[in-house]
């Protein structure tokens, strides 16, 4: 199977100790859960591709969101996050396969599927699947490798939009 690692928003405004409150994630545990699947996956000959979330760096945006600015230290990826690959695309979108050249890329590899880890399951993960559904490419999420820090409920709904578009967990 040609499938690749998509590691999705593992950035320092989410994951370091500077991060806002909201972003309750258990650092050390999900890094090492990441960074195994990094290691799995570059042994076994896939590509590993680093997704990252920017917010353009405007006065709005630092009110509104005060994370993943552009430009920023928070923005750039998670400094315990093992780099295996030159592979490193920002998206504006949840759906990471709204960046043009990410999606070129996966057409021009011919990847069989996209596996999907990072942040957050409820967001950009879940984006970026249905995105990939929507494209006609085949995605799962790794459990194993990905948080939430949303209510169960929202969880659920979430879960319940994938499986709708037969996305697995694997």
């Amino acid at each position: 199977m040609n499938a690749a690692l998509l590691v999705i928003d593992m950035q320092n405004d989410y994951l370091y100790e500077k991060r806002k409150e909201q972003f309750s994630y258990d650092t050390p545990a999900l890094t090492a859960a990441v960074n195994a699947l990094i290691h799995q996956y570059a042994e076994a000959g896939s590509d590993v591709i680093y997704i990252r979330h920017i917010i353009q760096n405007l006065p709005t945006n630092r009110l509104l969101f005060g994370y993943s600015l552009a430009g920023t230290e928070g923005a750039e990826l998670y400094s315990g996050l093992d780099i295996v690959s030159k592979y490193t695309f920002d998206k504006l979108f949840g759906d990471a396969l709204t960046n043009r050249h990410l999606l070129q890329l996966v057409r021009e590899k011919g990847y069989d599927a996209l596996h999907l880890c990072g942040l957050d399951e409820c967001g950009c993960v879940t984006s970026t699947a249905l995105g990939a559904a929507k494209r006609g490419i085949t995605a799962k999420i790794l459990r194993s490798g990905t948080a939430s820090v949303f209510p169960e409920a929202k969880i659920a709904k979430a879960h319940a939009r994938l499986e709708k578009a037969s996305i697995a967990f694997i």
